[in-house]
């Protein structure tokens, strides 16, 4: 596996339209691979004033292309993933942070079948983390993670279809404790919850700096 970053280019507009729409961006990174489309996680992170887009992709992309289109010129980063996720053990803590679609499956009468219907609340999107940690191999420490930020996205599928995708984001971080070393490594690989494709799902670690 390897994680890449782009520092992209806000004054451009392709790169407005895509923050807007993540449909362009998954259509770019699609393109990125020539030989057949292999699993990739992606999301759009904020770090000192600057906008990125991560990547985490089985294979070692060339995204120079996607560079030029959304930042400032060819240049990208990437790294080797495969050695950190073998160094994450049972009991040991990380600070992460994970954008998801926290949402709940309900039966509409109306319609007279199931519907999925976003987590609105800061109270309901917290609880929905708290599943999934039971089945993704990590714990929560109250009080020590927390809700930083939701967004919600209207936009088309696709420039040709008039298909419209409408889902929040909302932007988790704080510490977690490894219950399931196994558990928690196949959910960083393979995402948690719904709309990957839109930059839903990719949780990151890192480790927790000593005062």
């Amino acid at each position: 596996m390897y994680l890449s970053r782009i520092k992209l280019n806000t004054s451009k507009t392709k790169t407005m339209q895509a923050l807007a729409a993540p449909s362009i961006f998954h259509g770019a990174l699609e393109t990125c691979e020539k030989d057949g489309r292999t699993r990739k996680l992606w999301r759009i992170d904020s770090l000192r004033g600057e906008d990125y887009v991560l990547i985490l992709s089985e294979k070692n992309l060339d995204l120079s292309g996607m560079a030029v289109q959304f930042g400032y010129d060819s240049s990208f980063e990437t790294k080797e993933y495969d050695k950190f996720l073998e160094n994450i053990s049972n009991g040991s803590k990380w600070y992460f942070r994970l954008k998801a679609n926290p949402v709940v499956q309900k039966f509409d009468p109306q319609k007279k079948r199931n519907r999925i219907f976003p987590h609105i609340t800061t109270e309901y999107q917290q609880q929905w983390l708290e599943k999934q940690s039971h089945k993704y191999g990590f714990s929560l420490e109250n009080e020590k993670w927390l809700v930083t930020g939701s967004k919600w996205y209207d936009f088309r599928k696709n420039m040709d279809s008039n298909m419209k995708v409408k889902l929040l984001a909302v932007t988790y971080e704080g510490i977690l404790t490894v219950t399931d070393a196994d558990a928690l490594r196949n959910a960083l690989v393979n995402g948690i919850g719904r709309e990957k494709a839109y930059g839903m799902g990719l949780m990151t670690l890192a480790g927790i700096k000593n005062d």
